[in-house]
């Protein structure tokens, strides 16, 4: 039964994937393959069109494709599949863990969990760049050599060496908007 299916999948996706939406997207477009739900390039689309609806992107993926695969009906189980296990474990913390949130131990460990997170989506971003920019990457590796990752790993630093030195100069966040404005027309 589809509907079972895709209550089953996406609370696993839900269950198992940390970093919100973007942490979600790999362990998403593996589960939607394994399925045969859609194609790799169908994915990338439905990610696009996620990220230009209001709302998280977990929620809009899960509903899109839950739609795309058993209408309406399978948009609702998706996304109550989606959304169920942070429902579960924020009513756990609340009610058993009060006071376990108050420790200096659980703190210390949410604030090492953070850079964590923000690896994720950096390399999320990342990925699908790549793959969205140059599509055939992949296919130019060797000898356990990837052109791909050697160009993630270049466009991070990029970011970080660009991050340092607008960090150095005490950039206004508007003419930092208006030189990313300006360059996203030049390039694209």
């Amino acid at each position: 039964m589809i509907y079972l299916e895709l209550l089953w999948t996406f609370f696993k996706i839900g269950l198992f994937s940390f970093g919100g939406g973007y942490g979600m997207l790999p362990l998403m477009e593996q589960e939607v393959l394994s399925h045969n739900w859609m194609t790799s390039a169908d994915f990338l689309g439905f990610v696009a069109v996620s990220e230009s609806t209001p709302g998280p992107i977990a929620v809009n993926m899960a509903t899109f494709i839950g739609s795309s695969e058993a209408g309406i009906l399978g948009a609702v189980c998706s996304t109550l599949g989606v959304i169920t296990p942070s429902i579960i474990i924020i009513l756990l913390i609340v009610a058993v863990f009060k006071s376990f949130l108050k420790s200096e131990l659980t703190a210390s460990a949410l604030y090492g969990v953070k850079p964590v997170i923000v690896g994720l989506i950096l390399v999320t971003g990342l990925w699908l760049g790549v793959r969205n920019f140059l599509p055939n990457l992949s296919s130019f590796s060797a000898d356990g050599f990837s052109l791909a990752a050697l160009l993630i790993t270049a466009v991070a630093a990029a970011v970080y060496i660009c991050y340092r030195l607008i960090a150095k100069k005490n950039m206004s966040p508007i003419i930092l908007i208006l030189i990313s404005a300006g360059l996203g027309m030049i390039l694209f």
